[in-house]
């Protein structure tokens, strides 16, 4: 069906070690966004690394981004784009397998979309107050930057329906992966409500 669109959640150690579990959840499931897979594990280093390097190009393209993001806010630098991007691959594997994460698969109409503007901009400063990140984090890529370690935004989600495929694949096997339907599915995509007690 058109409005089943996948997406991966990620809730960080910063979110599981502040009891952020279950309000972080709630937040998706009231939107009308359905849990189809969902786990409570501790990521190797491996598995974090591969979840974040898809291809080497880009390790070169995070660090040219963050130089450009560092321009943007009147820092200059003449660090080398693909040590940079090294760096902070190291410092998002180092925290993500750090401890205890909830790996999730979100199914719902534009469920990618949905879910990154719930959870809200990567740098918790940035975001709107009414996200995720917004109401429960005030970390920021400078007091990250300055402590030499991975900003702590409690959740990742992935960015596109691209990345959210190949990321469901590094955490889940297809058999983790349920199909049922709710009451909600039908309350929600259903066009003719008219027999919605049947």
């Amino acid at each position: 069906m058109l409005w089943k669109e996948r997406t991966l959640v990620l809730l960080k150690p910063d979110a599981v070690q502040r009891n952020l579990i279950g309000e972080i959840i709630t937040r998706f499931e009231r939107v009308g966004l359905k849990i189809i897979a969902m786990k409570f594990l501790i990521p190797t280093k491996e598995q974090a690394y591969k979840h974040y390097v898809k291809n080497e190009e880009e390790i070169e393209a995070l660090g040219k981004r963050s130089i450009e993001g560092k321009k943007k806010s009147g820092i200059e630098t003449n660090e080398d784009p693909k040590e940079l991007g090294q760096k902070i691959i190291d410092r998002l594997v180092r925290f993500l397998s750090s401890g205890p994460i909830v790996a999730m698969v979100l199914e719902g109409n534009q469920a990618v979309a949905i879910v990154r503007k719930l959870v809200g901009s990567t740098e918790p400063l940035q975001s709107d107050v009414g996200t995720i990140r917004g109401d429960f984090t005030l970390d920021s890529y400078a007091i990250a930057d300055n402590d030499n370690r991975a900003v702590r935004n409690l959740v990742h989600a992935s960015s596109s329906v691209a990345e959210a495929e190949y990321e469901i694949k590094v955490w889940f096997d297809e058999k983790e992966i349920f199909s049922y339907n709710s009451v909600r599915d039908r309350v929600l995509y259903d066009v003719n409500l008219d027999n919605i007690n049947e």
